[in-house]
């Protein structure tokens, strides 16, 4: 996955994204073209010392964070601009018309509904209210199932997560999923670390989680209330939980997430709490086999439930409902939400404008249908045709790299090039756009349009059971700015929001863009056979496929990506996680790889000028790290060290291009220099 914080995407003159940035179709010359973006480059350090610096000190320099961001990079620059695009049609249609579509009535309506602030704060805690009674009426644990699946079925998944998802080994079948969960903190690490940062940010969760209870006490009109002792409660909850969680290193292997088991046998591990009333009441198909992620963290479940008090159970469930729901109510639960997620853990100064939180509500809740209107004004026609040119040429050269791969076997190779050829590709946007009209939109309505539209989308997640695998589902929104790749499905994914500049500019240099989405497009096809995408065969399924010899020299070449970006340190006294980081990396490096390739192939038999000065060598490798500009806080750069599976992006850039015998040609480096690896690893 991109995610760029998942991988960025080129294709040289192939598309066109918005309109406005096409070339003129009447015009018979061809239009002058660009090469990087000089502005953004610090030629005062050396390309061969920090190659990341060289590319992007200027704009590091004329880019601080915005006061609502705690990350400011080309990504967001990007989604910001996307954004604006996604305000204006909503802004457009928020007014009753009777021309307006049914689309335009659901995303408009839902849009004004969260700029009504004052009918938001004349609500108060009443929305919440019906949940609350719910948790307060329970008499004993026995009652426990049916409220949660209550809970669950409104996106409130407490204790634990519960969803269908294509089964492992038979990816045409969708399966019940019961994971980990249950946390209010990011990740296990945070509740079990001892250093001095972790401790005080456990502190200062509970003094959040303290805070919320006195705001919900307030609202209701109760005096003081024993807010700290709850807050106590719910920490000694969460970190039970927490002990009994895999940790994500050790959930990036599929098979230690696998553990196909029936119902009964799922029951076994948890005496005390009845699935079946669960899986009874929270609307699924009946259940005859299912997957249990971490059969550990279930049989830990148990004993939790069973050693805590029914009280200190309904104050932990009392604080998920707050939880979920703090940025649909009253403008002081939303702000002292933001205060420790946004401000404590990642450094953010300002909450974002109300605008810009609608808009993102409008997405996450009906985003399919907001996406159809951005396509329509910001993606061009062909782009799709385009864009799918280019990942056919890297796909060829995917298949090279492939067959030439001197450390494979010839019974292996013939897996790989099967699965390959198996890939799907999906750009843009879904050909058939989620229908919502069962979701029931009403103005000033806020909380309830919310939980309709998060209702539906739990409801449709349940009805997948029992039924085929839809394949040509997104799981990303028409304007995001990112891709990914999807093992069960062996599909790559690329919305519309990241065809466009930086990532792909019509006017630049095909080197520009082939070092932008090119690099994107690589990425994401070689997830399909990084350290967890290759467990799993070109149908999906999640089967070893390598013989013995061939896994272990992949291991080899993997453990070498791991080990170097491993003593990266984007912070004093904190390296980056070598192993939770390597499949991300391995696909920086191989998508890198793939793109130039792919550019020299297409530039092959041609002399060009240097444009700018530059290259095109150098313009690939600079078009490259320069969508990977970005400033951080430094408390973001500590969480995503800790959680984030992407590097951040200057070893992102400086991680590969040291890797690459081709940049240090480019830029004339020798050995011993920053930028030339004594040891260089590859994997693809």
């Amino acid at each position: 996955m991109l995610t760029l914080r998942c991988s960025p995407v080129a294709a040289a003159l192939l598309f066109a994204s918005l309109p406005a940035l096409a070339a003129d179709s009447g015009s018979t010359t061809p239009p002058a073209t660009v090469g990087p973006d000089t502005s953004a480059m610090d030629t005062a350090i050396s390309p061969c010392q920090n190659f990341y610096r060289y590319a992007c000190g200027g704009w590091r320099k004329k880019n601080p964070i915005p006061s609502d961001q705690s990350r400011w990079g080309r990504f967001n620059e990007l989604a910001e601009h996307n954004l604006a695009i996604e305000q204006n049609i909503l802004e457009q249609v928020e007014s009753p018309n009777p021309k307006r579509t049914a689309v335009e009535q659901k995303i408009g309506d839902y849009y004004e509904s969260c700029m009504n602030e004052p009918e938001i704060e004349a609500r108060g805690v009443k929305p919440i209210e019906p949940e609350l009674r719910e948790i307060d009426a329970l008499s004993s644990k026995e009652d426990l199932p049916k409220e949660l699946a209550r809970m669950h079925a409104r996106g409130v998944r407490a204790l634990f997560n519960y969803g269908v998802s294509p089964d492992e080994k038979k990816s045409s079948e969708e399966i019940v999923d019961v994971d980990q969960g249950g946390l209010g903190l990011p990740d296990r690490d945070y509740y079990l670390k001892d250093d001095p940062r972790s401790v005080e940010l456990r502190q200062q969760y509970e003094k959040h989680v303290a805070a919320m209870f006195d705001l919900l006490s307030k609202a209701e009109g109760h005096g003081a209330d024993d807010s700290a002792a709850k807050a106590k409660a719910v920490l000694a909850i969460e970190t039970e939980l927490a002990k009994a969680s895999m940790d994500r290193v050790l959930r990036r292997n599929p098979d230690n997430r696998y553990h196909k088991m029936t119902v009964a046998e799922l029951a076994a591990l948890t005496p005390d709490f009845s699935w079946k009333e669960f899986m009874d009441s929270v609307g699924t198909a009946p259940v005859q086999s299912l997957n249990v992620a971490n059969p550990e963290f279930v049989k830990a479940l148990n004993g939790t439930i069973d050693a805590t008090s029914l009280g200190d159970l309904k104050t932990y469930l009392t604080w998920h409902v707050l939880l979920a729901n703090a940025s649909l109510l009253p403008a002081a639960f939303e702000n002292e939400r933001f205060h420790f997620y946004d401000h404590i853990l990642n450094g953010a100064a300002e909450i974002a404008p109300r605008w810009k939180r609608c808009v993102r509500s409008t997405d996450r809740a009906l985003g399919e249908a907001l996406g159809q209107e951005f396509v329509r004004v910001a993606f061009s026609g062909p782009s799709k045709e385009k864009a799918l040119e280019l990942v056919g040429e890297i796909e060829k050269e995917m298949r090279q790299d492939i067959e030439t791969a001197d450390w494979m076997t010839p019974e292996t190779k013939k897996q790989a090039l099967e699965k390959l050829r198996l890939v799907a590709n999906k750009i843009g946007y879904p050909g058939k756009s989620r229908d919502y009209s069962s979701v029931n939109i009403v103005r000033d309505d806020y909380f309830d349009d919310a939980l309709r539209a998060r209702e539906f989308e739990v409801q449709r997640n349940f009805h997948k059971l029992g039924k085929p695998v839809d394949k040509a589902e997104w799981s990303m929104t028409p304007p995001t700015v990112n891709a990914y790749y999807s093992p069960p499905m062996n599909n790559i994914n690329f919305p519309a929001g990241i065809l466009q500049p930086p990532f792909y500019n019509p006017k630049a240099d095909d080197a520009v863009n082939y070092g932008g989405i090119g690099v994107v497009i690589g990425h994401e096809l070689t997830h399909g056979f990084d350290d967890q995408g290759r467990r799993y065969d070109g149908e999906g399924n999640l089967r070893d496929w390598w013989t013995k010899e061939d896994a272990s020299k992949f291991v080899t070449r993997a453990n070498c990506i791991s080990d170097e970006y491993g003593n990266f340190s984007p912070v004093e006294g904190v390296k980056l996680k070598g192993k939770l980081t390597l499949g991300e990396n391995a696909a920086d490096n191989g998508g890198l790889h793939l793109a130039y390739m792919a550019l020299m192939d297409r530039l092959a038999g041609h002399v060009l000028p240097k444009n700018e000065g530059f290259t095109p060598e150098q313009e690939f490798f600079l078009g490259f790290a320069q969508i990977w500009c970005e400033n951080t806080t430094e408390a973001s750069a500590r969480a995503h060290a800790m959680t984030d599976p992407h590097s951040p992006g200057e070893f992102r850039v400086n991680g590969a291009v040291q890797n690459m015998p081709e940049f240090q040609k480019a830029f004339s480096c020798k050995a011993g220099d920053p930028m030339v690896s004594a040891q260089p690893c590859r994997v693809w």
